[in-house]
């Protein structure tokens, strides 16, 4: 079987990895934006940094490879994660909760950071690896689960009662990953409606992702019920993109850091109930070329339909795509009036 080492030689030198860049934007001069000038740093696994040596050695040392089934590309380029860290604000006394630590690699940074981090990791082979690594360190705890299914609030809430016992400023904490880019869409379902205990998620996403979780242009293919989840529950913020190169084994996708600043249950859109709003999204975006006064019709007659979109300030004739977060919530409470 092909081990990570054995792989090492196809791999390009670390000063020919690609810079991060940050996303093409028009400032108040009308100049775009320029690839941010980054310094690729070389150290030992027992520096600040991991480069590429040190996570292909790590790999190695117990025998493994990336399995694409856990959706596992592993960071090459110790300066992305440093990035992943400054988009995060991550600075002493902060906790940190890490999804897929890998080889600890972007853990080592926010440790060195001044964080304690609590990471949750589904390959029993890397939980043994991170444990070991941050062995003397009390800034450190892994759990063997996969993300998705675990009842994250149940682990992070008692670390944030415990500091505020000892009268620590800090009311809560934050999230920064490199994602498995398989469960993405999900960790960012169970994730941002946790403003009450979190208050930024920094991801590292498939960048085809991040861009379409960015879209708020109507009338495009790329507009879903997504993006009114992720305004509903957050502000968003596309962050820089990451060459596909700067990954172990190379994705056939570049990726790209997006940050959510997650908004609290006092700041989100006023609606009855959170759920039946969402259903009523959802099934609006089921019949996506529909009219509304068609696609909602088993919420209530057509012509119903009709009069909360005029009283909401709508067409009657209006479409799910048409439609912004504002839009939907005053016709989510005109129809509630019905």
């Amino acid at each position: 079987m092909t081990t990570a080492v054995q792989l090492f030689h196809s791999l390009p030198p670390i000063a020919s990895l690609p810079t991060a860049t940050v996303p093409a934007a028009k400032s108040s001069a009308g100049a775009r934006n320029q690839p941010a000038s980054l310094h690729v740093v070389c150290a030992s696994r027992k520096g600040r940094y991991d480069d590429y040596h040190a996570t292909l050695k790590a790999l190695n040392s117990k025998g493994r490879f990336p399995r694409k089934s856990l959706g596992q590309h592993y960071m090459l380029n110790p300066e992305i994660n440093e990035q992943l860290a400054r988009a995060a604000n991550v600075e002493e006394g902060d906790v940190v909760l890490e999804i897929g630590p890998g080889t600890g690699s972007l853990t080592n940074v926010l440790i060195n950071s001044g964080a304690t981090v609590l990471a949750i990791e589904k390959d029993p082979h890397m939980v043994d690896l991170v444990r070991e690594r941050f062995e003397t360190t009390d800034k450190f705890k892994v759990l063997q689960e996969d993300f998705v299914k675990c009842h994250i609030r149940s682990h992070i809430s008692p670390i944030l009662e415990n500091r505020k016992a000892l009268n620590v400023s800090l009311i809560r904490a934050k999230v920064v990953s490199n994602l498995p880019f398989n469960i993405s869409t999900d960790v960012i379902k169970l994730l941002l409606p946790m403003g009450d205990i979190f208050s930024e998620v920094v991801l590292l996403l498939q960048e085809e992702t991040a861009v379409r979780l960015m879209e708020l242009s109507l009338r495009t293919s790329e507009y879903r019920p997504i993006n009114i989840f992720v305004n509903f529950y957050s502000e968003p913020e596309y962050n820089f993109r990451v060459p596909r190169t700067n990954f172990f084994p190379q994705p056939n996708v570049d990726a790209a850091v997006v940050t959510f600043r997650l908004k609290q249950a006092p700041d989100y859109p006023s609606v009855a109930s959170t759920k039946s709003f969402f259903s009523m999204v959802h099934s609006a975006f089921n019949g996506k070329r529909k009219m509304l006064r068609r696609s909602l019709q088993h919420i209530c007659p057509s012509n119903e339909i009709e009069r909360a979109l005029g009283d909401a300030g709508l067409p009657t004739t209006s479409r799910p795509e048409e439609l912004t977060l504002d839009d939907f919530v005053k016709l989510y409470n005109m129809i509630a009036k019905v």
